[in-house]
């Protein structure tokens, strides 16, 4: 396990949860870029496919949280993308 590859996702994934809570709470997502979105969440599904096929540990479950994070962003964007 890399401790460092561990506090970059903690670091990195601990910003997921309240733009997430932010785009629930006021259902605008102004300023998002649904492209930047998919783009970071297929980042973290290649990470995941990186863990899973040649190193896996429990730095596995952070990728899962902050991937499942971004695409709960992702669907908010999608949602409420055209809301007035």
């Amino acid at each position: 396990m890399s401790v460092f590859e561990a506090i970059m996702l903690v670091c990195f994934g601990a910003s997921w949860p309240f733009s997430v809570y932010k785009s629930w709470k006021t259902k605008n997502v102004e300023g998002k870029s649904g492209i930047f979105l998919v783009h970071v969440l297929l980042g973290y599904l290649a990470g995941i496919t990186h863990k899973i096929v040649y190193n896996l540990d429990i730095v596995l479950a952070l990728y899962v949280l902050n991937a499942l994070l971004v695409a709960s962003d992702v669907s908010l964007w999608i949602r409420y993308r055209n809301h007035d």
